[in-house]
């Protein structure tokens, strides 16, 4: 944890740290209270000693490690959850070691999502400035050019300029505008109602429709394997993995399932018949079913999905890369090619 990790919710990174020290913790023997000492002795930063602190007290009073987790308001319902379901199993050890694999999972699809967004981002921010760049500083001068000459800039270079002279008059209003773009864009990425409406928007458009429920599945599918697997039945794995979930065409499908279940479906062919898992998952769902690891096969389908989110990501930006290079070309291109041919034909007349 970072040193400002008493003011704030733990990142998903961090939460898979805390969880990862405390399953080895359990798994060596030490009893909670002891491991919380110990972390706390380890700790380098004031912020994180007061509240490993904090969390000792508490469970000097409940001996409860979900009563010391919950008391300092850091970490989220999910894990809250879950501990309290380890300690009433048995199985605290266990269900650490699952929620640290859970929040890495986490933590990749969010670095996989942010990457998606922020590089064209960038890439758009910067062909922006180079275009503006080019009209305000650089065509002004073909301009004092073609006004030595005797000669005025007509058609679409003309316009060109005019418009370049009208931003540069107004630039405290662009830049107002930029500012605000990228207020509006950290808000997106950074704050979770940001990032409903920015999905919300997305899964409007078709090329975006697909990777929201790959993200979605890999979400549900490591939450309900973690879930069942510390014995919670089905009702109550599903209620837990839908909060994790955004998509609301997602969580139709959980409903949907939900009371394919009740009408006496069997889990795997309800996950099918309501289109969560489709195709090879929901084979091997139905296997793992049948065999009795339908949490092994559950983890394995949220590494799968995972990596098809990875790989469509890197085709994705391999592709946006040069068609935003190629465009940017274009642009310049034509610019220059709307100043320079004009001049050219007039230099050859001399």
């Amino acid at each position: 944890m970072k040193e400002n990790a008493a003011a704030r919710p733990l990142s998903n990174t961090e939460l898979s740290s805390f969880c990862r020290q405390m399953s080895m913790i359990l798994s060596a023997g030490i009893s909670p209270l002891e491991g919380l000492s110990l972390m706390e002795e380890e700790s380098a930063s004031p912020e994180e000693k007061q509240l490993l602190k904090a969390m000792e007290e508490e469970y000097l009073q409940s001996a409860s490690l979900y009563r010391s987790f919950q008391t300092v308001g850091i970490f989220p319902d999910y894990m809250l959850h879950m501990i309290h379901i380890g300690e009433q199993s048995g199985r605290l050890d266990e269900v650490m070691v699952s929620l640290a694999s859970h929040y890495d999972r986490e933590a990749g699809i969010a670095a996989s999502l942010k990457n998606a967004v922020i590089y064209p981002f960038v890439m758009i921010l910067m062909m922006i400035a180079v275009i503006f760049i080019l009209i305000i500083k650089v065509l002004p001068i073909f301009q004092q050019v073609f006004e030595q000459l005797g000669q005025e800039m007509s058609g679409f270079s003309r316009s060109v300029v005019d418009f370049g002279i009208a931003l540069n008059r107004y630039s405290t209003v662009c830049i107002a505008v930029f500012a605000v773009i990228a207020v509006l864009f950290v808000l997106t990425i950074y704050t979770k109602q940001g990032r409903k409406i920015a999905g919300d928007l997305a899964a409007k458009l078709g090329m975006f429709r697909n990777f929201r429920y790959k993200t979605a599945a890999c979400r549900f599918a490591s939450a309900m394997a973690l879930t069942l697997s510390s014995g919670l039945d089905v009702d109550q794995s599903f209620d837990l993995a839908a909060a994790l979930i955004d998509d609301h065409d997602f969580q139709e499908k959980i409903r949907v399932c939900r009371e394919k279940i009740h009408e006496g479906n069997a889990f795997p062919k309800a996950l099918s018949q309501s289109g969560i898992f489709t195709g090879i998952y929901a084979r091997m769902l139905t296997i793992g079913f049948h065999t009795g690891s339908t949490e092994k096969m559950l983890t394995d389908i949220s590494h799968r999905y995972e990596d098809e989110v990875d790989a469509a990501i890197s085709r994705n930006i391999s592709i946006l890369e040069p068609t935003l290079v190629a465009i940017l070309s274009i642009i310049v291109g034509i610019l220059l090619l709307s100043v320079m041919l004009p001049l050219i034909g007039i230099l050859s007349g001399f």
